[in-house]
């Protein structure tokens, strides 16, 4: 043989081991299998164990989304609305109409419901509402909203019986807690279900209508990436154990599965006095204010980075006659804290304030002079609703 005769015999020797390996490995693995079975031991039936178990952890997840669905269903609505524009850009008066979709949660049995402030945007002129069951209700009425916050109320006219939501407390809701999101997804598809997780807490927003208009800031929100959808604004993110924690109100454009909902505590200051009075009854302390961070403080030469600080340039930040002010708070005050829970940029005061009602006593822990101070305030009522 010559060079090259030897070069080509030499190249394929190492394909000629490669398979021999192959088929050794295949040989040995198969004694090997063979020695398992008949020892009793066999490592796939541990896994056939585990693959059962897997799908039986499954089903019973898909029957607790399933029992939490139909639990709270019944007392998830949907809203449609008619509105009027007052006026185009240039301020002349316009004869035109709209139709929105969004959906509410019933609260209580003769007809009240809980939604969101822009489902029920200023210049509605009629609201219907249909059930889970297909009933349809004409006679509607908007009880009111908060301005600070994106929440609204309305009344089914001489309803009776309804299904009220069970409400849960948000203040325990947990990162990675399993929530389910029912709503009037794109104003076509009544009830909804999607499911998910908490994915964050305490997340500030900028919201705006899907037009860009009605720019609103929203702070305290739930981050979810249950599927909410155009429609879904005002419906019910609920735990498993079918109680509602949650106010569908946004999502995020540029992102997959990132919607934000307003924590229930947040309304049930509001709740109660719709539920008592009729009307919406908001509470009020009295003061203006400018939430705390390290460029605020640094150019307010603020003694902290955090908290409210009771500012107002060079207006008065406490009204006169107001419950702050009969409690003796003043300006350059910082209120760390409502009832011992932080105020900071993820909770304004105004979202702690949000869950008591007028006439409760509620304790601020206030920053004055380098020290800290318990301070008791009576709320009021807010007349300027």
């Amino acid at each position: 043989m010559d060079g090259t005769e030897n070069k080509q015999v030499h190249e394929k020797r190492p394909n000629l081991r490669v398979v021999g390996l192959i088929f050794f490995v295949f040989v040995a693995g198969f004694l090997g299998a063979w020695a398992a079975i008949q020892s009793g031991w066999v490592k796939g039936g541990a896994n056939n164990g585990n693959i059962a178990q897997n799908r039986q952890s499954i089903m019973q997840e898909g029957e607790v989304i399933a029992d939490t669905a139909n639990k709270v269903s019944p007392s998830v609505v949907s809203v449609t609305t008619t509105q009027k524009s007052a006026q185009d850009y240039f301020g002349r008066p316009l004869q035109s109409e709209s139709e929105g979709a969004g959906t509410g949660i019933i609260v209580s049995k003769d007809g009240y419901v809980l939604t969101n402030k822009h489902v029920v945007p200023d210049g509605t002129t009629d609201v219907k509402i249909v059930t889970s069951d297909g009933t349809t209700y004409d006679n509607v009425k908007v009880i009111g909203s908060d301005p600070s916050n994106d929440i609204a109320f309305l009344k089914i006219e001489g309803a009776k019986d309804l299904p009220p939501a069970s409400l849960g407390d948000s203040d325990q809701v947990r990162v990675g807690q399993k929530v389910v999101a029912i709503g009037n997804a794109l104003g076509q598809f009544q009830n909804t279900v999607t499911q998910g997780i908490i994915s964050g807490k305490g997340r500030p927003l900028q919201a705006t209508g899907s037009d860009g208009q009605d720019a609103e800031s929203l702070t305290n929100l739930f981050q979810t990436d249950a599927a909410i959808n155009p429609g879904n604004s005002g419906g019910p993110l609920v735990n498993i154990n079918g109680e509602v924690i949650g106010i569908n109100t946004a999502v995020a454009e540029q992102a997959q599965g990132i919607g934000f909902a307003i924590p229930i505590n947040d309304a049930k200051g509001l709740l109660s006095g719709v539920l008592e009075k009729g009307r919406l009854i908001k509470s009020y302390l009295g003061v203006q204010y400018m939430m705390l961070n390290k460029s605020v403080a640094k150019e307010l030469n603020a003694d902290l980075d955090h908290g409210a600080l009771i500012y107002a340039g060079n207006n008065e930040p406490v009204v006169a006659g107001s419950p702050a002010d009969k409690a003796g708070l003043k300006r350059g005050d910082i209120i760390l804290k409502v009832n011992d829970k932080d105020v900071n940029e993820n909770a304004s005061l105004a979202t702690r304030l949000n869950q008591y009602r007028p006439g409760d006593e509620v304790e601020l822990t206030v920053h004055r002079d380098g020290k800290e101070r318990k301070i008791k305030v009576t709320l009021e009522e807010f007349k300027n609703l």
